[in-house]
């Protein structure tokens, strides 16, 4: 019987050490083959909330990895330890900020936060195609309202443990009649605690949004916008930056690149892209039918496409966040090629766990070294320049 007993503590021992030390070194294997299957086993919106709690209480291990000194990138006066971002529309209250910047994120970006708390669309909202690898959702702008995610990330910010860059995504509340002082309101209530603004008028599952894009309106908007951080900044102007859809005409996209070029609407940075209405090539599961954006592996050459145009109707002279079905690191390069400096994953994280990111950096830098360059700057374009 005591040996019996000797065993069992013996194996028991063996099996908590083999599993702790696979989840604190984010072993790829054991998240596909345990973590993420955990996760996948319930539906998509409680493993996001699952996902929330376990950054909240510290059970999402920090990675080891030290980001190599070529992938170190500066913009807009921000220093990134490496361009591989998370996407907005993760940690949408700031919840876990800290957690996704130790897990090896170069930067997170918050929200989408509306000026009100709202609930969002009714559930389910949010649907996995596993096969594609890709995700449909239709939140539309859950959020918990300016006033509660300003506070955590004033709090965030006064920790003297957090050197993070965050990213501030602005909406509009879905009732509200005037999107532009919603917009307004963002930028002077967030101003304390963004690192830089982004604002979100490309979202699907918010009616009307997306007419925000055409000529008149944006430039309505955007001049309003920006003579608000303006006032708001003084001098240090928080990085302002327009987040557009992947579903728009040869003319959209010209008025775009129109409307940014004039003076009082000039952003300091585009990112490309937000989910997109099509069903590029998922017509054979049965989730492809519900409305929403679709996100993931299958918008990954619109969305580089998309970078390349606009990093020609702009000579190259607005910075691009490109983002949008990056799963590796030679997705992440394309879009880098395409003329994108820094990048944004988020459907990837979902489908691998924290090991992805370890391995875009790892592929990213080899590529780089394979093609002679000596930064991240020397290859943004390549593949676009004249």
């Amino acid at each position: 019987m005591g040996s019996l007993r000797s065993f069992f503590y013996i194996s028991s021992g063996g099996f908590i050490l083999w599993t702790g030390t696979n989840f604190i070194t984010l072993n790829e294997q054991f998240y596909k083959k345990y973590v993420i299957p955990a996760f996948f086993s319930c539906d998509p919106e409680k493993a996001h909330s699952l996902l929330i709690f376990s950054g909240k209480y510290g059970l999402i291990p920090k990675s080891s990895f030290k980001d190599p000194s070529m992938l170190k990138t500066k913009l807009w006066d921000l220093n990134f330890s490496n361009p591989i971002g998370l996407a907005a529309g993760l940690d949408k209250q700031g919840e876990i900020t800290k957690a996704l910047k130790d897990v090896g994120f170069g930067f997170v970006e918050v929200g989408s936060i509306t000026p009100l708390p709202q609930p969002g669309n009714e559930k389910p909202r949010v649907f996995r195609l596993l096969d594609s690898q890709a995700i449909i959702n239709r939140y539309g702008f859950n959020s918990d309202g300016h006033n509660v995610v300003f506070e955590r990330l004033k709090k965030l910010k006064q920790n003297q443990n957090f050197d993070g860059i965050v990213g501030v995504n602005l909406g509009k509340n879905k009732e509200s009649e005037n999107a532009v002082s919603d917009y307004v309101k963002g930028i002077e209530k967030f101003a304390p605690v963004a690192d830089y603004f982004v604002i979100n008028i490309s979202s699907p599952n918010t009616p009307g949004l997306r007419n925000l894009q055409n000529k008149k309106d944006l430039m309505n908007l955007l001049s309003n916008v920006i003579e608000a951080r303006n006032q708001v900044c003084g001098e240090h102007k928080i990085p302002l930056l327009l987040k557009i859809a992947p579903d728009l005409t040869d003319q959209d996209k010209k008025d775009i690149a129109n409307v940014i070029d004039d003076e009082k609407c000039k952003v300091d940075g585009l990112i490309i892209s937000n989910t997109t209405v099509k069903r590029i090539g998922v017509y054979d599961n049965p989730n492809a039918l519900e409305p929403g954006g679709l996100s993931g592996k299958p918008l990954q050459e619109e969305s580089t496409k998309l970078i390349s145009e606009f990093y020609r109707l702009t000579n190259g002279k607005i910075p691009i966040i490109g983002v949008g079905g990056v799963f590796n690191g030679q997705d992440a390069y394309a879009k880098i090629r395409a003329g994108a400096s820094l990048i944004q994953i988020y459907t990837s994280f979902i489908y691998n766990g924290p090991s992805v990111i370890v391995n875009i950096k790892k592929e990213l830098e080899n590529l780089l070294r394979k093609d002679k360059y000596n930064s991240i700057s020397d290859a943004i374009g390549a593949d676009t320049r004249p």
